[in-house]
């Protein structure tokens, strides 16, 4: 079954294609963990800086059975996010490992216990 996607653009037009590729990461996420219930992700592009081009922020917030798996990847000094397929690519990649290591805790938690989130 599709995960729920809402995909933002801001500080910048909305395209097609960077949607489909968006659409096609999220659908992706779905083999690693079956019980995603939402994901929303954010592509913001700041205004440009004297020295650097546009470096692209995302933000991905996986909703899950009673938590969520968030990732923000703001670029800072990294070049390869002027281009906005690499700093996708880059914050989806963080989003699988986090989603793993979200996994192997669930399965590790005694059954019953409560979800704690950690600070």
């Amino acid at each position: 079954m599709p995960i729920p996607a809402q995909i933002s653009f801001r500080d910048f037009d909305h395209s097609d294609a960077v949607e489909e590729r968006i659409r096609e990461k999220v659908d992706k996420l779905e083999t690693y963990y079956d019980r995603i219930t939402n994901c929303q992700v954010v592509i913001e592009a700041p205004h440009k800086h004297k020295n650097k081009g546009k470096l692209y922020h995302v933000k991905i917030v996986i909703s899950v059975p009673g938590d969520e798996v968030i990732v923000t990847r703001d670029p800072k000094d990294n070049h390869a996010h002027e281009d906005i397929y690499i700093a996708i690519r880059d914050a989806f990649e963080a989003a699988r490992r986090q989603l793993n290591r979200h996994v192997r805790q669930v399965r590790q938690r005694p059954s019953g216990a409560p979800v704690v989130a950690e600070e």
